[in-house]
């Protein structure tokens, strides 16, 4: 009898202790690695979720209702799988948790951040705590701070201490790393994460007593209508939709409401899917598809001897690999693109691998917006071997005039003879110095190619762009000069494939708030392949704009304004605009006048 008690005791205390914390684990695609001082801190947090069955259980259930909505839309987003862990941490996924700080809802976000995010906050509706809008909001949020690190796990922790509390307490951010350690200097945030995954992944797998189908509502109507049109308890339906605050729907714009159901309900089942089915008849714009059909001879052409395919409008890398009757992968590999890249309409992709060498050995910038992958494209090289021949151009903007080599610089100073158009003098003899604009801030490498002169019927000859021809001995058998490149500090970068916020504020040593005040740009959207960036700080703005406080200008608020609209405009935050003009509330009013910090 003792030995049965003993062994019952034991049993209880093995089951509260709860699971273990592994030495590694894997989150969001990193191998972590937990060394033991982080694993004691972090298996005391699993022990605590643990501890006492009955409220652990109840977010369990918890969970299992909410997960599956918070997963199609991280998958939608493609944010990793693992962040719903996130939502435990912050609510316990309770729709109404308002923390010390005011902080409300699901994801826990401040009435100013939420509006930045594009949710509505106020008497009527506080989207914070709708299951859907917030979770999406959560999930760009999310994807803004991995924008700046390239790293989810500093993501992660800038999601409590913003991404500027993380760039000034982290050096160095392991851009794109796929193994890291947690020690015991890991900030608290990440390892309370860690104990929420540890302590809910096995525990949240199944479905739940209660399911939530998603109601796309377009009309202004009551809960209380919408229970009876749907057949679930009014009560019920209040409980998991307190964002309507009043319990009634406006028609602004299309509010998902999340209907319960347990058992089978099959009527409930029939009337969302029939409601969902006619608002997206009348609601959804008609997308553009791909064709099914294989591509046609007009849309493809050879270049470098290798064929390409041209995009149309509305494609994306599936539709037309599919369209081309090429692999998904096998065509992003061919052409240095990942399955987040968008293409361009009328640019031409390739079927097969690009080469080793190009039909010219030297490209020069004609135009702003070209970048290391349009050249590659442009003459169907390899991306990796034009890098590796522009070792200091690789992903960057390049400058108007800027030379880039397509082949090795051997190769290039071993070529046949080539061209150099330089300007006739009016006078007895040539001028073999061609002096470039004066730009600042410029860096000189020097090519050895031969030049020649050609005759030409005009007394003048337009001088190549991007080159200085350097003046040599007239005698000299191999009329061989020297071009000396100007490769400009650029003002602006083009956004390469696979590029963050992060790696272009390193390469040219200035700060992400920089880049993203300069170009006035919504984190939520991220930043695309193509982009052009200004990556040098603008004028600053005329001293009689600047208003009395130095450093701020003074402006003027139009009948379109909304305070949202300025804060975006000026690349600055609505609870900076509120505090610099002491406002408690996010009203503006035509010919108000607003106190705008310039950075």
């Amino acid at each position: 009898m003792r030995l049965t008690a003993i062994f019952v005791f034991l049993l209880q205390v093995a089951l509260a202790q709860g699971p273990e914390v592994p030495h590694k684990m894997n989150f969001a695609g990193i191998t972590l690695t937990i060394r033991d001082d982080a694993r004691r801190e972090i298996q005391k947090d699993v022990d605590a979720l643990t501890q006492y069955p009955k409220y652990f259980n109840i977010k369990v259930e918890r969970a299992k209702t909410y997960f599956p909505i918070i997963e199609k839309i991280f998958q939608e987003e493609r944010l990793p799988d693992d962040f719903k862990y996130l939502v435990l941490q912050e609510s316990a996924l309770i729709a109404d948790a308002v923390s010390v700080s005011n902080a409300v809802g699901f994801w826990q976000f401040k009435d100013f951040t939420a509006v930045e995010m594009g949710l509505r906050v106020d008497k009527e509706i506080d989207e914070r705590m709708n299951i859907v809008s917030s979770t999406r909001a959560a999930a760009q949020y999310l994807k803004r701070n991995n924008a700046y690190f390239n790293n989810w796990l500093y993501a992660l922790q800038a999601y409590q201490m913003g991404a500027g509390g993380v760039m000034r307490a982290v050096k160095d951010y392991e851009s794109g790393s796929r193994h890291m350690e947690i020690t015991s200097q890991t900030y608290w945030y990440v390892k309370k994460f860690l104990a929420h995954k540890v302590a809910f992944e096995g525990a949240v797998k199944g479905e739940g007593e209660i399911k939530l189908l998603a109601y796309e509502n377009r009309n202004s109507r009551s809960l209380h209508a919408l229970a009876k049109e749907v057949s679930v308890e009014e009560e019920q339906l209040l409980a998991y939709n307190k964002w309507a605050r009043k319990g009634h729907i406006p028609h602004d714009r299309t509010y998902i409401v999340a209907i319960p159901v347990q058992g089978e309900a099959r009527q409930t089942y029939a009337s969302v899917t029939k409601a969902n089915t006619e608002n997206q008849k009348i609601g959804e714009h008609k997308k553009l598809d791909a064709k099914p059909a294989l591509a046609t001879q007009a849309d493809k052409k050879v270049v470098n001897g290798i064929p390409a395919i041209k995009a149309e409008a509305g494609e994306n890398a599936a539709t037309l690999a599919k369209r081309a009757g090429v692999n998904l992968s096998v065509f992003l590999s061919y052409n240095d693109l990942s399955i987040a890249d968008p293409l361009t309409a009328g640019n031409y992709y390739y079927l097969k691998r690009k080469k080793n060498k190009a039909s010219a050995n030297v490209h020069v910038v004609r135009g702003e917006g070209e970048s290391m992958w349009s050249i590659s494209q442009q003459y169907g090289i390899q991306l990796k071997r034009l890098e590796r021949h522009n070792p200091t151009l690789s992903s960057t903007t390049l400058a108007k005039g800027t030379t880039v080599l397509l082949a090795s610089p051997s190769r290039v100073a071993t070529s046949a003879v080539q061209e150099v158009a330089v300007e006739v003098e009016r006078e007895e003899f040539f001028n073999w110095s061609v002096a470039p604009e004066p730009v600042t801030a410029s860096i000189s490498t020097e090519i050895a190619v031969p030049v020649v002169v050609t005759p030409t019927s005009s007394e003048e000859v337009e001088t190549s762009k991007g080159a200085e021809v350097m003046e040599k001995d007239k005698t000299d058998q191999n009329n061989t000069s020297l071009i000396s490149v100007d490769v400009v500090v650029p003002e602006f970068h083009t956004v390469a494939p696979g590029e963050t916020l992060y790696a272009i504020s390193k390469r040219y040593q200035v700060g992400v708030m920089d880049l993203v005040n300069w170009n006035q740009l919504k984190m939520e959207e991220g930043i695309k392949p193509g982009q052009v960036l200004k990556v040098k700080e603008p004028e600053g703005v005329k001293e009689d704009q600047r208003g009395e406080d130095t450093g701020f200008i003074i402006y003027e608020v139009k009948p379109s304004d909304t305070l949202y609209s300025v804060a975006r405009k000026y690349g600055v935050t609505i609870k900076e605009l509120m505090d610099w003009n002491q406002k408690k509330d996010f009203s503006v009013s035509t010919g108000e006048k607003l106190k705008i910090q310039v950075r």
